[in-house]
Order: C-alpha cells, then structure tokens, then sequence
C-alpha cells in the first residue's frame, strides 16, 4: 500500500509497510500512483500524452523510471506486503504487564469548563480525594503485576489533582521506597489547570515529576469562553503568570502546554501561536470530543478550515525553527527511522490491558475516559481484574481489528485511533471515529512532510 500526497511543493510517496518515504519529481508522482494496478504500456501511455509538450519526458526516460521502481520493488521500499496483519490479534493477546496507572486522587476541580468530559471532575458520580491508603495500594498493585519491567508510569489525575497535594506528596515517596525494594523506576507525571500552583508544587514537581502536563487553551478571550472557575469568571489571567514562573524554574525536564480547541476556535492556530509566543515551547492542542448537538462541537463544515489550520501550523513551525524560535508540537512528532516496534504500532496505548485508571476508591477502568461507566469496571487495586470480559475486548482492540481500518494508509501510524473516542462516538470502542480518523491523517501528512523539508533543508 502507498499514499501519495502533495505538501509544500513536495510530492510525497509513503511506501505504508515498509514505512519508507520518497520525495519525487511530478512525472515519478503520477507513474508510481499508476504503476501498481496498470500494465506499464498503459502507464507510458498516460505519462507520454500528459507530459507531451516536456521534451525530457520521453519513452527511454520514462523506460528508466520504470527500472528505478522495480529497483525499489525489490529492496522492499515501494509496494511492499503487509507482513504484519495475521500477526495483530496474537501480539495483542500475549501475556501483558501492567505498567502505567492514572491515578485519580481528586474528583473534584476548582474549575468549571463546560466541555469537560469527566463532569467538572466528577466522573457523572460523587466528588471524592483519594487517600494515601488507597494511593499506596495502588503503587502496590503495579508493583504485583508489573512482571520484570522496570520502568512504570503514574500519572496524577482529576479534577484537579492539587486539590489533594499532600497525598500526591507522600504517594510519590512511597513510590521512592518501592524502587529501592522492587528494582523499579517509577516516572511520575501531573495534570493540572494551574490555579493552585504555587513555590511548594513547582519545586516538587521539578524535583520529582518526569512530565507535567499545563492546561491553557490559547488567547485570553478563547480559553476564558470556556475555562471558567465555579464562579463563573475566566482563569487565564491566574493561570499563565503562574505558568510561565513554573516553566522558567522548571529548566530543560519535561513538560506541555495542552489545549483543546473547538467551534469557537477552528483557527487554532493562533492559539498555539500566542501560547508559543509566551515562552512555551512544548505544545499540545487536542479537537474537542463531545456531543455532536454541543454548541462547541466540531462540524464538518469545519474540516476544511482545520485541515488548512495544520497546514499553516507546519509551515510555520518549520519557519520559526529556521530563525531559532521552534517549538514542539505534540502531534507533529514522528521519527521516521527509528520509531516504536510492531507491537506498539499495532496495538497503540495499551487500555485496559497495559494501563489502567484507578478511581479515589480504587476501582480499576481501561482508562480516564471509562471511569463511571460501570460496563467498563475492570475490577480494583485489592482483588485485580475481575472483569475478564470488558478487558479481552480491549486486548482485541488494534490497528486491524476495524474493517473501515483495512484500506486506510494510517492504520500504523494511529494503531486503530482512541479506544475511548470511537466508545463515545459509535457506542463501541472497534467502531470508527471518523471525524478523529481525518484530523489525525492529515497531521500525520503534515508530520511528514515536516521531516522531509527538515532532511533536505537542516
């Protein structure tokens, strides 16, 4: 399978399972999107009568190109065999670790966004903090069924996890205890909207957090709109001083800026480039996923524009790094020659099988994004998985269980897209979230050709 595609005057050819990428001139383009399911007289043909007036275009010319495909033919980088379908559903059904939780330790926030998808920091259910017992026991639990991997993953989660700091504190120092018992290396990481941050946050998260996570969606009138406290006013003119002092003192460890964007703001864009603009140089902006009759869903009329969107954000990025003011964005990081394994590319996040979300009262869910759904209630931090039944669907879940993924050139790249997203698109997480599934082919192309422009240009 290829996809070729057209981006910043370059024609591009991805070879999908060799993963190979060539950048060609227009008459290759045209051959090589013929060449696979047209005889070569039918493809000389096309080539001679849409190139006539090209004196360079000719039989022994085109005779030539057709050597240099069948060369690549043969080395395995153009038109290679998909050697990875019949192995999908017995990699994801060998025994798995556990080796990442989210941590819940408050359901409840100091924030009132209305496109929040846990209910204000709910979960549709009660407010609750968790408690050190329960957070320890959690640790525990990792630990048991983590097998011989060393490196875990815990990330602190709401709401508004600051609203219960002292226990994230004493859970991350017990998390240091294990490690000297168990050989374990846990790498911690916090979520927040920013409102509590203060010196005592920033300094542990500095010493302690392998990643934080910042939650501005952009302009001040933008994530106003949406973002609000329970009193109704806008938190970005309490939040981003506090940022910016977080990210001055937090030097080169990890950390991102993540909006989201919306209806209101399908010229993202500008969002990420004033939140660049302000210092920071990590950025995520994610598509808001919600009810189609929300007033800041998402349309179709919209897709156009975001389409353009990532297209402008590419260009622009590319141009800032040139002038030594890059920034990262999330989604634009793509390694072309050394990317993850079969596995992972096959089987993406590991829901329900390698990671898990644990509730204040440690009730265990594939992840956030199920918690209060009681269809999804694996089991908890105490007896294990019970629920046998909602987990095999989640090791079933990949980049070939979906029949609309058969075809599709990305299948690799999203390893069957957010188990979650399709759940509360379609009722079932094999189903297809189409509208998701377009944003995210279109990053993907924008991705690459980012990568092609900085190979040719430095």
């Amino acid at each position: 399978m290829i996809h070729c595609y057209k981006l910043n005057g370059y024609n591009i050819v991805l070879d999908v399972f060799s993963g190979s990428v060539h950048v060609v001139d227009e008459v290759a383009y045209d051959a090589i999107g013929m060449y696979e399911n047209n005889d070569k007289e039918t493809v000389k043909s096309r080539l001679l009568e849409k190139y006539s007036g090209r004196a360079d275009v000719t039989e022994k010319e085109i005779d030539e190109l057709f050597e240099d495909i069948e060369e690549l033919k043969e080395k395995g980088k153009l038109y290679a065999p998909d050697v990875y379908e019949g192995k999908a559903f017995d990699l994801k059904n060998r025994n798995t670790v556990i080796k990442a939780l989210c941590l819940h330790v408050a359901h409840t926030c100091n924030l009132n966004c209305e496109y929040c998808f846990a209910s204000q920091g709910k979960y549709h259910g009660d407010r609750a903090l968790m408690t050190l017992e329960v957070g320890k026991r959690a640790l525990d639990f990792l630990v048991e069924n983590s097998g011989k991997r060393k490196n875990l993953e815990v990330d602190f989660f709401g709401g508004e996890p600051l609203m219960n700091w002292e226990v994230v504190k004493e859970i991350v120092r017990y998390g240091r205890e294990l490690e000297k018992t168990h050989n374990k290396n846990f790498r911690f990481t916090l979520t927040t909207n920013g409102v509590l941050l203060n010196d005592d946050v920033i300094d542990f998260a500095n010493r302690e957090m392998h990643n934080v996570v910042l939650s501005l969606d952009g302009r001040r009138e933008i994530h106003d709109r949406l973002r609000k406290t329970v009193n109704g006013k806008g938190s970005y003119d309490t939040i981003v001083p506090k940022f910016r002092h977080f990210i001055e003192k937090r030097g080169d460890r990890g950390y991102y800026m993540r909006g989201t964007f919306t209806h209101n703001n399908v010229d993202f864009t500008n969002d990420i480039f004033h939140m660049a603009d302000l210092g920071f140089t990590e950025l995520s902006m994610e598509p808001v996923v919600c009810k189609p009759d929300d007033p800041y869903a998402l349309t179709e009329e919209d897709l156009p524009i975001l389409f353009e969107q990532y297209e402008i954000l590419a260009k622009e990025m590319l141009k800032r790094d040139r002038e030594g003011r890059g920034f990262t964005f999330y989604h634009y990081m793509i390694d072309l020659t050394h990317g993850p394994c079969i596995y992972k590319r096959i089987s993406g996040c590991g829901s329900g099988t390698e990671y898990m979300a644990v509730t204040p009262w440690g009730e265990l869910y594939p992840c956030h994004q199920f918690v209060g759904d009681e269809k999804y209630s694996l089991g908890n931090i105490w007896d294990g998985v019970k629920n046998k039944e909602a987990q095999q669907e989640f090791k079933l879940c990949n980049a070939y269980a979906r029949e609309e993924c058969r075809d599709c050139w990305a299948k690799l790249y999203c390893s069957g897209g957010c188990a979650a997203n399709s759940y509360h698109a379609t009722g079932s997480i094999t189903g297809v979230y189409e509208y998701g599934c377009k944003l995210f082919r279109k990053r993907m192309e924008c991705a690459i050709m980012m990568q092609i422009d900085k190979a040719q240009n430095g």
